[in-house]
């Protein structure tokens, strides 16, 4: 009980700042809208839980979140295994992301690329592509930020260390960037 006292706790005090970094998570959304509204997509990518966050993210989009309505235009780079394997076994893992990148990126998409620590190699390459391609990037992050911090055009930076709370808060940020996006749109 004192364990879960104690998470619960960790968690409710990161949550409790999240309204300090809400000016950035205000932008994120309005590049999401944007994107969206110029005939783009959302493009999600992370490693681990973070892969498992981009796909529930998309699928949000390409399904529906809060009610139905029409798919709107997403997708998470992690999901194509034969993709992932190739570009992994013919180049490296750290451009799993960036190859797929150049393939289906349009000046128009919005990256969101998702890294508890900030320095995951395979999206600070994707984000070097999005600078190449024009592509308006954003990152969910953790800790310090990281290398991503000063690469992206946008950082949301959790203010905590622990891996768990950073990817609690990244799904809370994503499902109210859903959320927001639909209620822009009208579309709910």
């Amino acid at each position: 009980m004192n364990n879960f006292k104690f998470l619960l706790d960790e968690h409710v005090n990161v949550f409790n700042q999240l309204h300090t970094i809400f000016p950035e998570i205000n932008n994120m959304c309005n590049y999401g809208v944007e994107s969206i509204n110029r005939g783009g997509k959302i493009i999600f990518c992370g490693n681990g839980g973070s892969a498992a966050d981009s796909q529930h993210l998309a699928a949000e989009f390409t399904g529906r979140f809060t009610k139905d309505r029409k798919p709107l235009a997403s997708i998470a780079l992690t999901t194509d295994t034969s993709a992932l394997t190739c570009i992994s076994n013919d180049y490296s893992f750290d451009e799993v992301f960036s190859r797929q990148l150049y393939a289906l990126g349009k000046k128009e998409d919005l990256f969101i690329g998702i890294s508890t620590s900030g320095n995951s190699k395979n999206i600070i390459k994707a984000v070097n592509a999005c600078k190449e391609m024009n592509i308006k990037s954003a990152c969910l992050l953790g800790k310090d930020g990281g290398l991503l911090k000063n690469l992206c055009d946008l950082s949301i930076i959790i203010p905590s260390e622990s891996t768990a709370r950073i990817q609690e808060a990244h799904i809370f940020i994503g499902h109210y960037f859903c959320g927001h996006i639909e209620q822009k749109l009208n579309l709910v």
